[in-house]
């Protein structure tokens, strides 16, 4: 195994990781700035628009008020994904399971940023054709991040021995 090469990819993955933060923190920022206590700033009538919200659960207002349960979470998928993030090969097979560890863990990390820092989650974007939850970047980071990674599974790493660096037996 390489250390210079895995050191390089931590490296990597970190600075990512904290791009993708601040990204989505400016978002929320200028959520906050712009769309707080002001209409909606509608984008394509009737189907999109830029909506604020403080949202204080989960998706479809689950779970209210229960930020401990949140934090927890976003903490424990940031240690389970980081874990395995350094373990995993450092061939560029692995560079499409390495991208979505960073989008989880910085779509986590960023709303749990929010939670810690004001007891809620700043939300932004809202396809009201569909009256889908009003979501923000991080909440991108996270699906997109999911959605790869089932992809992934199914269509791309499908050897026996793809997952056989995890030692799960």
């Amino acid at each position: 195994m390489n250390c210079s090469k895995r050191l390089k990819s931590c490296l990597t993955g970190s600075v990512s990781f904290v791009i993708l933060i601040l990204i989505d923190q400016l978002t929320k920022w200028l959520a906050v700035v712009n769309l707080k206590d002001k209409e909606p700033f509608i984008i394509i009538d009737g189907v999109f628009q830029l909506r604020y919200l403080e949202n204080r659960g989960a998706a479809f207002g689950m779970l209210q008020n229960r930020q401990f349960i949140f934090v927890a979470g976003a903490a424990v998928v940031f240690l389970i994904v980081a874990f395995f993030y350094v373990k995993m090969p450092q061939e560029s097979r692995y560079l499409p399971l390495r991208i979505c560890s960073v989008l989880l863990c910085s779509g986590a990390i960023g709303n749990m940023i929010d939670r810690l820092r004001l007891n809620y989650v700043v939300d932004f974007f809202y396809f009201n054709l569909i009256d889908f939850p009003i979501f923000n970047v991080a909440d991108c980071y996270v699906v997109a991040a999911c959605i790869f990674f089932v992809l992934l599974i199914l269509f791309y790493y499908k050897e026996d021995d793809d997952f056989a660096w995890l030692n799960i037996t």
